[in-house]
């Protein structure tokens, strides 16, 4: 019955809200004016989120805020420095204060504002601001990517594992470096927010599972001293790995594995396994896979840490289920998965006491941590 009434309910709302005699009505109220206005905004914003971020693109690519941090600007002296007519930089500029990205100062010249000076601290944010075009222009049709009808993608080719096939092995160091830039990129806030959520220093020896070129466990071992670490990547992967760990001076506690984690059995020398990022990228097939492959390789009372940005989080909805539900798709394989559905991928794969930590910043990771018994 509450049910019914409920469902009722929500009807009536979602009539009221749709009806054009409504909306008139409320926006002629002072009390309920402030409502109706702030869900227009964002109702307009769904029909304009893909212009704002080609303003943020535009931003970056011509080193806005970059030129910025300087201290003011005129419109005159940014077109001059960025080649555009002097039109053309005051209407991106106008468009960037609009975006909160920059703000205007009493003369007419324009100054970083909030959002503006955050991004500009924030490379990685930067880099998927560039690497964003390659899924625009997948995305161009979405309901051919619902229903599978895209074919071959232009980020199944950026991330060439993606495409799954007996190749990936033998790909070169030349075909992976776009992708474990971006990684490399993307990576530090991660790491930093994975290492305050979990202490590394109770372990005496770290396996990261996809690790790229380090950049994770490089980040882990600079907090735990005395922990032995460790990348499985594939091969040309691996050699980068190897590189950076002798350029800051860890090789001697961290190396790096060439391999096929899909393939080859996980070496079995360390006490916790992490997979960061790696999770999402996978279909649920391959995941069990992989996740029990990290069971057999642990000792008993060895641990699993997961570390990943997960579906329906509060707050983180849309990173994960908007953005990552669709590039998912484009890419051709993955998703991201509930906090439940990652428990149960764990303890199908023998793992016991799945347990959710907290991080600062579930909107781009989120922890799980589970014990081989």
């Amino acid at each position: 019955m509450l049910g019914a009434l409920q469902e009722y309910l929500w009807r009536r709302r979602d009539e009221l809200l749709a009806n054009p005699k409504a909306q008139d009505w409320s926006v002629s109220l002072p009390f309920v004016r402030t409502i109706a206005n702030n869900r227009a905004r964002d109702l307009f914003s769904l029909c304009t989120g893909f212009i704002h971020t080609q303003i943020v693109t535009a931003c970056v690519e011509l080193d806005v805020l970059e030129t910025l941090a300087a201290g003011p600007i005129s419109a005159e002296d940014l077109a001059a420095k960025t080649k555009l007519e002097t039109a053309s930089a005051e209407r991106l500029l106008d468009a960037a204060v609009a975006l909160r990205l920059i703000s205007r100062t009493r003369n007419g010249h324009y100054r970083l504002d909030e959002l503006g000076a955050a991004l500009r601290g924030a490379p990685g944010v930067i880099q998927m601001i560039k690497h964003n075009q390659t899924f625009y222009r997948d995305a161009q049709d979405p309901v051919a990517i619902l229903r599978g009808a895209q074919g071959a993608t232009e980020l199944s080719g950026y991330w060439p594992y993606a495409e799954g096939d007996d190749q990936v092995r033998n790909l070169q160091s030349s075909e992976i470096d776009n992708y474990s830039a971006l990684m490399a990129a993307t990576q530090p806030q991660i790491s930093s927010d994975v290492i305050a959520a979990y202490s590394f220093r109770k372990h005496s020896s770290l396996l990261d599972v996809g690790g790229g070129n380090g950049a994770f466990v490089a980040a882990v071992a600079r907090s735990a001293p005395k922990l032995n670490v460790c990348v499985l990547d594939l091969p040309s992967v691996a050699e980068q790995a190897k590189l950076q760990f002798k350029r800051m001076g860890l090789a001697y506690r961290a190396s790096a594995i060439g391999g096929d984690f899909h393939r080859d059995p996980l070496p079995g020398s360390a006490d916790i396994i992490s997979l960061v990022r790696i999770l999402l990228d996978h279909d649920d097939d391959k995941v069990r896979h992989l996740l029990s492959s990290a069971h057999k390789a642990l000792p008993s009372g060895g641990r699993i840490l997961i570390a990943e940005p997960m579906s329906r989080a509060p707050g983180a909805e849309l990173l994960s289920d908007a953005y990552f539900g669709l590039y998912l798709m484009a890419m051709g394989r993955g998703r991201t998965r509930t906090v439940d559905h990652i428990r149960e991928l764990l303890g199908d794969s023998g793992f016991a006491n799945p347990k959710l930590l907290r991080t600062r910043r579930p909107l781009m990771t989120q922890v799980i941590i589970a014990n081989k018994d």
